[in-house]
């Protein structure tokens, strides 16, 4: 059991609901995996982001997007954040799992707007991996808006995981 040390960012599981857990309160850590924490607290399971593990006495998790100056979101940048979340059972990224489809970034509304899958429809950790994309790629400079669309066409496979996640998840022969 550990004590938050300043107020925590967290999201519901598996609703991702975002809620607010005050600093001085009693958790309990449950798992960690992907960088991401999930926790216990008043009797709700939670997921704190690893950007956030600070307020939990765990080292945070940093990413560094620099603002260019421009006003412009550098889509580079909105990858860079999409390949730091992870599945929460398989700790790969989304990116490398082929789970991000599209991703269209809008200039003048400073938006971004993704098409992603889940490994499976009926996928319990779905409304969370929506939350955590949603949460990772605000964090990129100009960022105003963040819409995720899960899509089930064309239906995920392994095929569309990189060599690296094959490899990492045991799946190449």
């Amino acid at each position: 059991m550990v004590v938050t040390q300043r107020a925590c960012p967290a999201r519901r599981v598996p609703s991702g609901e975002p809620t607010l857990i005050p600093e001085g309160q009693f958790i309990t850590i449950n798992q960690s995996l992907g960088g991401n924490y999930t926790i216990t607290f008043q009797g709700n399971m939670l997921r704190i982001d690893g950007t956030d593990a600070d307020a939990i006495g765990q080292e945070p998790e940093v990413l560094n997007f620099e603002d260019n100056g421009s006003g412009d979101i550098v889509e580079e940048q909105v990858w860079q954040a999409l390949d730091s979340v992870f599945d929460p059972e398989i700790p790969i990224s989304l990116v490398s799992l082929g789970l991000i489809y599209n991703v269209e970034i809008d200039q003048h509304l400073n938006s971004v707007r993704i098409n992603m899958t889940l490994t499976a429809p009926g996928c319990g950790m779905g409304p969370v991996l929506v939350s955590d994309v949603k949460y990772r790629v605000e964090l990129v400079p100009n960022v105003d808006l963040v819409e995720v669309d899960l899509v089930f066409d064309p239906p995920w496979s392994r095929d569309m995981m990189s060599e690296e996640a094959q490899l990492e998840a045991g799946l190449f022969f």
